[in-house]
């Protein structure tokens, strides 16, 4: 039975897939400088006899035409890039980069479709049709990988009947499967904000333009934008992370940094929440004497799992994990370049539970401390083959 032979292969190549893991780990590299990345995964793919072209610059294309009759494509994705954060874990395979590591899990991404890349290789007498493996630079920095891969043609000749993606997710138990049918994760649009006022001593306000106190009215009023005029049923977040006052105790800055961002599920709402932004912005500044710069930088969209799409690959899961091991997700309001294959071509984008409490891999993705549980690495690869063959029958 093939799923069973999928299983089989997935549990054999276990320790190489760690070992791509842990290499990719060690040796992290920045949104769109992927150049040993991209190496590593060309190396390995010739050695499995798999065509491969480079696509986006440090992006990888592989094609793995199944000996049967079929014109069907599907394709599979995984990113590439790091993070700009220093490691704090105490492990043999931490990374050997100072200030970057793959906090996100996208070695995991990699190692995972490097497996599925051998499990399907092994498996070509089986199936028909072509599965594209898209191995991707960029996810964490605009515009996006996403998008310079589409441009380089990716989703043409041939073009896939869908895509589907793959991400780890440290607050779900390892052998967990976590997904949703339709709006899934949020958009996603950058906020800067330059405050200037007129700088002087801590002890005379009144000569002053302070842009602390200036910034700080902005923050708090642009709340009300998601509080009182965003329609309740709308998901919508506005954060801001970054607030740069250059000043001292009894120093008041000339000016204020501001970063931030607004993320929602609404196209309609999402350009009128930032001519909101910019209103209450311009007059609350110009109001208290400054001025200021804004900027806002429209990034990912919504990710949405097409519905007919993603009920399959539920169904596919549950064949292969067990209904038991499938986790129905709530909304999440982090946001993802493969939204964009989404809007090309029907998407399914889910979770593989990488967390294990027992052992204390718990910290969230982003941080100095995240790390995976790579038991998920032996469901991970054989998962995305199991889905691939399936949907191209």
């Amino acid at each position: 039975m093939l799923l069973e032979e999928i299983k089989k292969l997935s549990a054999s190549i276990f320790p190489e897939v760690i070992k791509d893991r842990r290499h990719l780990h060690a040796n992290p590299e920045l949104s769109f400088h992927e150049q040993e990345t991209s190496a590593y995964v060309k190396k390995a793919l010739s050695n499995l006899g798999i065509e491969w072209t480079p696509v986006a610059g440090t992006g990888v294309l592989a094609l793995i035409k199944g000996d049967l009759p079929s014109e069907k494509v599907i394709a599979l994705r995984a990113d590439m890039d790091a993070l700009p954060i220093t490691e704090s874990n105490e492990v043999p395979y931490v990374s050997k980069q100072k200030g970057v590591m793959h906090a996100c899990g996208h070695d995991a991404h990699t190692a995972s479709l490097l497996g599925t890349a051998k499990v399907l290789q092994s498996l070509k007498h089986t199936f028909g049709g072509t599965v594209k493996l898209l191995f991707q630079p960029g996810e964490e920095k605009l515009p996006g990988g996403a998008t310079h891969m589409i441009r380089d043609g990716v989703l043409q000749n041939p073009a896939p009947l869908a895509a589907i993606g793959q991400h780890v997710m440290p607050s779900i138990p390892v052998g967990k499967i976590g997904i949703r049918k339709g709006k899934f994760m949020a958009s996603m649009d950058e906020i800067t904000l330059h405050i200037h006022g007129r700088g002087g001593h801590g002890a005379q306000p009144h000569l002053n333009i302070d842009p602390v106190v200036i910034a700080s009215q902005v923050i708090v009023s642009l709340q009300q934008i998601v509080s009182r005029v965003a329609n309740p049923s709308i998901p919508s977040v506005l954060s801001f992370g970054r607030f740069m006052a250059e000043g001292a105790i009894n120093v008041i800055p000339d000016a204020v940094y501001i970063e931030g961002t607004f993320r929602t599920m609404n196209e309609e709402w999402r350009d009128e929440a930032h001519r909101r932004i910019r209103r209450i912005v311009e007059a609350t500044v110009e109001g208290m004497g400054a001025t200021c710069e804004l900027n806002i930088v429209k990034g990912y969209p919504a990710l949405v799992n097409e519905e007919g799409l993603t009920a399959n690959v539920i169904s596919y899961i549950e064949e292969y994990a067990g209904r038991e091991n499938i986790i129905d997700l709530d909304i999440w309001m982090a946001s993802e370049d493969f939204a964009y294959y989404g809007r090309e071509l029907p998407a399914c984008f889910y979770l593989l539970g990488v967390g294990n409490v027992d052992r204390n891999i718990t910290a969230s993705l982003h941080t100095p401390g995240f790390n995976i549980d790579e038991d998920a690495l032996r469901l991970g690869p054989g998962l995305m083959a199991y889905i691939a063959i399936r949907s191209l029958v």
